[in-house]
């Protein structure tokens, strides 16, 4: 028997498609605002309250992913058993009231904590928003529609580095904090009153049970799936190298290249937005155009996009002419993120839909803590040790060194091609 609190639409003034991705789009970017806000503000909040590389990784990726990480499962569990779109209001509403007490910290601790409550509210942002995505569109759209709503993250990291640099220029580091969580508390109402909850797996075959499956049913089919745990791992690791730049690159361009502060905010801005939006719409591109015919070809793009995205990094860190710097890193920029539509929408498909929220918040879990709690801190901790031989150049070293996680992520994406055909479920 069908569940009615899991399959009725709720209540929404819209139920147009290009609305609803509009609108996850909007959440999705001032969920990565208040996320990579933290990037551009770490030079200013370095100076003022007197913290080491190491403190600042463990701010800007252990203090997020402790409970961003925990909490996405049993926050996961209770969406595909109730409202996504109530979920994702109260999500959005804490993560941004929480942004906003990132302003009032005196020492790393106070700010520390903000940030764990940053991850706490984040926790119910995305995987709920993937399964309301696979339930307005059908399969043969969804690595598009996953890419397109995918796009929050590098117009949110473009926004969040741009307005944060320029508000901490002119104004103060705190400042950016406040604007930026206000204006994140402003949109949840319009999200709640505007998006309807759809049926789950209308889109799918109508004789799937869509009763709420539990933790063990979920684990136990994602066990037996190979290409899930490869296509999980390898995307973390990929994650662990792409959070750590989005947060030391700004950093990396004023101490490397001795420009301002809001002249490195404009800077990677523009890299992060042009480039990532070119390669996330390749990939979702991609993915669509050739997966039907081979389900394989969900790994094997971004796998080849990583194979190419270590060695055009490394030039253009290593790159003398910041001017060539910013045309090289538009590439690796991009590719770096042509993962995205692929290998979320291939998670989609290997479990049923009652269990698509819960098996994404198992995937982000994956990529998350691997992704942000270690890469931002392990790159930070690198450019300590190296410091005292490397003077300013020591966090290039250290970026430098963690570009090989994109080719071991390349390797684990192509194990990952051997079973993702037989791991879909049809």
């Amino acid at each position: 028997m069908k569940s009615p609190v899991v399959n009725q639409p709720a209540a929404g003034l819209f139920e147009n498609r290009a609305y609803v991705l509009f609108i996850l789009v909007v959440v999705y970017t001032f969920n990565f605002i208040d996320r990579q806000i933290i990037g551009i503000l770490a030079v200013p909040i370095k100076a003022d309250l007197i913290l080491s590389d190491t403190q600042l990784g463990l701010m800007g990726g252990l203090a997020f992913a402790l409970f961003y990480t925990g909490l996405g499962i049993p926050v996961a569990m209770l969406a595909d058993r109730s409202s996504r779109t109530w979920i994702m209001t109260i999500a959005l509403v804490l993560w941004s009231a929480m942004t906003a007490v990132c302003g009032l910290a005196q020492n790393f601790w106070q700010i520390f904590l903000a940030r764990v409550g940053v991850g706490v509210g984040e926790a119910g942002g995305v995987a709920p928003a993937y399964s309301l995505i696979a339930d307005y569109f059908p399969p043969n759209q969804r690595a598009r529609a996953l890419s397109i709503y995918s796009f929050g993250i590098p117009i949110g990291g473009a926004l969040g580095i741009a307005a944060g640099g320029l508000i901490a220029s002119t104004v103060d580091w705190r400042v950016a904090f406040f604007v930026v969580g206000a204006a994140g508390i402003l949109i949840a109402p319009v999200f709640r009153l505007t998006i309807r909850e759809p049926v789950r797996g209308r889109f799918d075959r109508t004789e799937q049970d869509q009763s709420p499956a539990s933790i063990g049913e979920i684990l136990h089919t994602l066990a037996g799936k190979k290409s899930f745990w490869l296509m999980s791992v390898g995307s973390a690791c990929a994650s662990m190298m792409g959070y750590a730049l989005f947060f030391w690159l700004p950093s990396f361009f004023v101490r490397s290249y001795g420009i301002t502060l809001l002249d490195a905010s404009l800077f990677y801005g523009g890299i992060i937005l042009v480039g990532g939006l070119a390669g996330i719409w390749m990939g979702g591109w991609a993915a669509d155009r050739f997966g039907q015919k081979n389900r394989a070809a969900y790994a094997l793009i971004p796998a080849i996009a990583f194979v190419a995205t270590a060695p055009l990094y490394v030039i253009g860190v290593l790159s003398p002419s910041l001017t060539l710097t910013f045309f090289v890193m538009l590439l690796p920029t991009a590719l770096g993120l042509v993962w995205l539509g692929p290998v979320i929408s291939a998670i989609q498909h290997l479990v049923k839909p009652n269990m698509r929220t819960t098996a994404s918040a198992v995937f982000l879990f994956i990529n998350n803590l691997i992704g942000i709690g270690a890469g931002t801190v392990v790159i930070g901790m690198l450019s300590d040790e190296l410091q005292g031989r490397y003077g300013n150049d020591a966090l290039k070293y250290s970026i430098l060194a963690g570009t090989s996680l994109y080719l071991v992520a390349a390797g684990l994406l192509m194990l990952a091609t051997r079973w993702l055909a037989d791991d879909w479920e049809d």
